[in-house]
């Protein structure tokens, strides 16, 4: 196993490094996540891949003697060795030419853009970006995926995480979701996430210093795009962004809102709100016009 480090000179070699996997958008998975938000189990092979369920593909096979502390993965094969213990999803943004169909075997060829070691308001922190390109059977590209991740510091005891920021004003939509701990658990299942954090609550309050269980940072995302779909029947989503700024939990509903942009007719805007009203997670969706 490679040493950690946080020397950037050294994180920055990872630059560059390439893997590609390939993985059957198999349908009865997709099923699963339709029960899983609590709906018919009615797609087939052929169907569109709803933007961002590929997440529940392409699971890292990674054997259980080989995995962290939190659950993940250990570093230093793909990803770079960053010496930090704590790793979320910071944000993403995509960009469609076509979805993705199930029943057809799609190759997912990723490599490492960035790597950044940064000083934050809770200490230091490192920021590692991979772009996903996504192709179909028939080899033409069906998206673009770049991946944000965050690795930070255990907290310090006593220490109290900062106010979120306000979230936007007028949303036109409004939904909740009930976080219950099988939510997270048939989604970390389904994703094949092994990550503690969501299922594992004695691990978040006693090593992560959190009050429950994490709402998981991608689930958020594929939420605020189907509302955004929701609101668009018919419509195709041709760019997706989203920017984590504050953890959910299992402890309150988790709120999303939404409203039409103001570039035009084709943007949505959409966030997620903390139980206090902060924002969580902000986002932004760009229909074809």
């Amino acid at each position: 196993m490679t040493e950690r480090t946080l020397d950037q000179a050294a994180l920055k070699t990872w630059i560059g490094k390439t893997e590609t996997a390939t993985d059957l958008i198999e349908s009865g998975q997709a099923r699963l996540l339709q029960a899983t938000f609590d709906r018919p189990a009615e797609l087939r092979d052929g169907d569109a891949l709803p933007p961002l369920w590929h997440w529940i593909y392409f699971p890292v096979a990674a054997p259980l003697g080989e995995l962290g502390r939190d659950g993940h993965p250990e570093l230093g094969g793909f990803l770079p060795p960053v010496a930090l213990p704590r790793r979320m999803w910071a944000g993403g943004r995509f960009e469609f030419t076509a979805p993705l169909r199930l029943g057809e075997t799609v190759t997912k060829a990723s490599e490492i853009r960035d790597a950044a070691v940064k000083a934050g308001r809770s200490g230091t922190l490192c920021f590692v970006t991979v772009r996903h390109s996504y192709f179909g059977a028939d080899g033409s590209r069906r998206f673009i995926e770049e991946h944000d991740i965050v690795y930070r510091e255990d907290p310090r005891p006593g220490t109290l995480a900062p106010a979120p920021a306000s979230p936007p004003q007028d949303p036109v939509w409004s939904s909740s979701v009930a976080p219950s701990p099988v939510l997270l658990f048939r989604y970390s299942a389904l994703t094949f996430n092994g990550p503690r954090i969501h299922y594992d609550r004695d691990y978040c309050r006693e090593v992560e210093g959190y009050p429950g269980l994490i709402f998981h940072g991608p689930l958020t995302a594929t939420l605020l795009a189907d509302l955004a779909m929701r609101k668009r029947p018919g419509g195709e989503i041709r760019g997706f962004k989203f920017r984590a700024v504050a953890p959910l939990f299992d402890t309150a509903p988790v709120v999303l809102r939404g409203k039409p942009g103001g570039s035009g007719p084709q943007v949505m805007e959409l966030w997620a709100e903390t139980p206090q009203g902060g924002l969580a997670m902000q986002a932004t969706a760009h229909f074809a016009t």
